[in-house]
């Protein structure tokens, strides 16, 4: 893994050799992103189950998820990826170690090709959204690194382009790890599409001055009714892109829409360390003794949200209606192969 703590500085990549390091490199910020955190998590179930069969494996397996699930709780893409690879060691119990660990591999090595053939998917349909030309503006990180390598809202930007539109960023600088300026610039950077970091409290300004045609945000989770949990500031963001009538788009791949979840009151919020907010670059930025609270993300009513973009397509208000039918048809599916 890329070790994102030390971007845009440095590129250090980082090996790991059981799931232990991977739920570390998880919880310590080493690999973010909802969908990059799914594919993490099921190569540590492979890593983690390495050796074992049968009943050995089944035990070990509750034990590896655990710690896996207990990294970050918001994502749901993390649950749902231990799901995919508790079926795929039942379906393998009989198999012997060799043979396990092979089918293991392979289902995490099809979760990741899996991301970014979604990405790509969700990117064509959400760049028919995006004007020609038109100004994007943005919050925390939603590309390459947040995802198996193409990025949701990123990969919307990235579609965007492809096509042949003229397309520039706005990046919020996303406190307190500042993933806008440090992530999502230093992507855009590579790609040559013009990018401009603003602090996380102008975007209403920029918005009431005309500075971005749309927002284009990712989400950690979808509730059932279209209320979605991103990054801490998304909810203010779209408080503001509804004052001003921008429109606000969520980038979702399947993945990360929770069913089972009702409403996004029933999404845990993770609350971090508060010295991630109060120290800068080991200088503490409050006086010593100071409160601080962390959370790191909040939840946006599905009314503030006017599209999100899947690989199936478009879901438009309202958005209950459209998550519906779509678990539907995924039903359907699934039944009928």
């Amino acid at each position: 893994m890329i070790d994102q703590r030390l971007l845009p500085g440095r590129e250090v990549f980082r090996v790991f050799h059981d799931h232990h390091g991977v739920a570390r490199a998880i919880s310590h910020m080493i690999i973010r992103g909802a969908p990059a955190i799914g594919v993490a998590a099921a190569m540590g179930v492979v890593l983690g189950l390495k050796g074992t069969h049968g009943s050995r494996a089944l035990r070990r397996f509750a034990a590896v998820a655990r710690e896996l699930k207990a990294t970050r709780p918001t994502a749901v893409n993390l649950s749902w990826a231990l799901a995919r690879m508790e079926r795929a060691l039942q379906a393998g119990l009989d198999l012997p170690p060799r043979e396990l660990f092979e089918r293991l591999r392979d289902e995490a090595l099809t979760i990741q090709r899996e991301d970014i053939a979604a990405n790509r998917a969700l990117g064509r349909f959400g760049a028919q959204l995006v004007g020609d030309p038109s100004v994007v503006l943005t919050h925390c990180n939603a590309g390459a690194l947040a995802t198996a390598g193409y990025g949701t809202a990123l990969g919307v930007i990235r579609a965007a382009r492809e096509a042949g539109k003229k397309v520039s960023v706005i990046a919020d600088e996303t406190r307190p790890f500042f993933q806008g300026s440090r992530l999502t610039a230093w992507e855009l950077r590579k790609d040559r599409i013009p990018v401009t970091v603003i602090a996380d409290s102008m975007a209403g300004l920029v918005l009431a001055r005309g500075g971005a045609d749309c927002v284009i945000v990712g989400t950690d989770r979808v509730a059932a009714n279209g209320d979605v949990a991103n990054k801490i500031g998304t909810y203010p963001l779209a408080v503001l892109a509804r004052r001003h009538d921008i429109p606000f788009y969520v980038a979702a791949p399947l993945s990360s829409i929770d069913f089972s979840c009702p409403t996004g009151d029933y999404i845990p919020i993770e609350e971090r360390a508060s010295d991630e907010l109060v120290v800068i670059d080991g200088q503490r930025v409050a006086p010593a003794g100071v409160k601080a609270r962390n959370f790191a993300f909040d939840v946006t009513p599905a009314d503030l949200i006017t599209a999100i973009i899947t690989e199936r397509g478009i879901i438009r208000p309202p958005l209950v209606r459209g998550l519906a039918s779509l678990k539907s048809a995924l039903t359907k599916r699934k039944a009928e192969t």
